[in-house]
């Protein structure tokens, strides 16, 4: 099993930087990437960006390109978010996942095996 803890949401004015962590513990070792999605009421849950375990490989939404970057620091199994020039539209719960083996679909959440439990983002304009 494996646990994913998310922490560093809250309140941000447009134009901010808010900087989310995610720690995975547990039977980590057959990690092949980590994952950030996010979700508002009634809406799917979207893919933001992901990063592979190993070598580091970057994707990103287009619409926070140039804006976000994901890293990971595999020494402490911990994976951010550095979210800058905030936007009201990235309103929203963001989540942390993690997928044990190689696909395709990076984007695609049924891809990912474990989550976490979500932390809130609200950027004010």
């Amino acid at each position: 099993q494996v646990q994913l803890v998310e922490s560093g949401g809250g309140l941000v004015q447009a134009g901010g930087s808010l900087r989310l962590s995610c720690a995975a513990s547990g039977r980590t070792f057959s990690t092949y990437r980590m994952g950030w999605f996010r979700q508002t009421p009634g809406k799917e849950r979207e893919f933001v960006a992901t990063i592979s375990w190993s070598c580091g490989n970057t994707y990103y939404r287009n619409s926070v390109k140039g804006r976000f970057t994901i890293s990971i620091d595999n020494a402490k199994n911990t994976v951010y978010l550095q979210m800058n020039s905030l936007k009201p539209e990235d309103t929203a719960v963001y989540y942390c996942a993690l997928d044990r083996l190689y696909g395709l679909r990076y984007g695609d959440p049924n891809e990912y095996d474990y989550w976490g439990q979500g932390t809130q983002v609200t950027v004010s304009s």
